[in-house]
């Protein structure tokens, strides 16, 4: 798809201001974007880089992806694409060449996420902004608990608007929302989460190194991006098994927070693309009842 022309003058605009050129002379589509538009462009002056773009963009969802990657790029050892400039449709980063993955490119990025969740400390769950998942809006509020941020915060939110459009009426979600205190009153140590740890959001870069991208931060509980990565693919064992040996993983992810992590996922899959998912949904509600009965 064809980038629109205000989108490509406010970035001619930006890379003049950062000294990478003063127009776009390429653009060549990269696919794998759910919801918004990738491109590789090449500037005057020999620059490539990686511009995202959605003419219906929410306002501030491009700004809070900016905070995101900050987020990430400031624990050690954790790889994320600087942002370069954006706009409120736009969003400029550096571009990763891309790579084959290597037999170690799975235990390295099971280290980093590793890193991830114990590189960064807080005195409560949440976020100081409010940010985006998918095209949805999240909200961060912090609370000190996060059993109440993950009932109020997650998945009522996602639970009500599904309601709304006559979806996921089954007592069992009510149910879920009664046991959620109990079920996480032990988790006390807030994580840095990538937020969003599907496949499609991380990469293989021509080192080999793995990096990470498209974030959803917040402070919360770490194994809700070992539940995200589990319910859609795209890891190898050898990324939990390094994950494990480098910062654990408690028993009670086996036995309820998987699906009760993967609940989230799947309520925001449903407002997004519609009713196959709930029959997800409400096996991962059943589960948690079940396993908390």
């Amino acid at each position: 798809m064809t980038i629109p022309a205000h989108i490509v003058r406010d970035v001619s605009a930006a890379l003049e201001e950062n000294g990478l050129g003063a127009r776009i002379v390429r653009a060549t589509p990269v696919g794998g974007g759910c919801i918004n538009h990738g491109t590789r462009v090449e500037t005057d002056t020999g620059a490539s880089l990686f511009l995202k773009w959605n003419q219906s963009a929410p306002s501030g969802m491009f700004d809070s992806e900016v905070d995101g990657l900050l987020a990430l790029r400031g624990v050690d050892g954790v790889h994320a694409p600087e942002a370069l400039a954006h706009g409120e449709q736009w969003l400029l980063l550096e571009l990763v060449e891309t790579g084959r993955e290597r037999p170690e490119t799975s235990a390295a990025l099971g280290r980093m996420v590793a890193l991830l969740h114990a590189g960064a400390r807080s005195v409560s769950f949440g976020w100081p902004r409010d940010n985006w998942i998918g095209s949805l809006p999240q909200t961060n509020t912090p609370s000190e608990s996060w059993g109440d941020f993950w009932r109020d915060r997650r998945i009522a939110p996602q639970l009500e608007r599904a309601r709304r459009q006559g979806c996921l009426r089954d007592a069992s979600f009510d149910r879920v929302l009664d046991l959620i205190p109990r079920a996480l009153a032990d988790v006390e140590r807030p994580d840095l989460v990538h937020g969003d740890l599907w496949g499609g959001n991380w990469l293989t870069a021509a080192s080999g190194e793995p990096w990470l991208i498209d974030p959803a931060v917040y402070f919360g509980h770490g194994e809700v991006d070992l539940a995200m990565s589990e319910l859609f693919g795209g890891f190898d064992r050898a990324f939990y098994r390094a994950y494990e040996e480098a910062h654990g993983c408690s028993s009670a992810h086996a036995a309820y927070r998987r699906d009760l992590y993967q609940l989230y996922y799947l309520l925001v899959h449903v407002n997004l693309f519609g009713a196959s998912y709930e029959a997800g949904a409400r096996r991962a509600a059943e589960k948690v009842v079940a396993a908390l009965r």
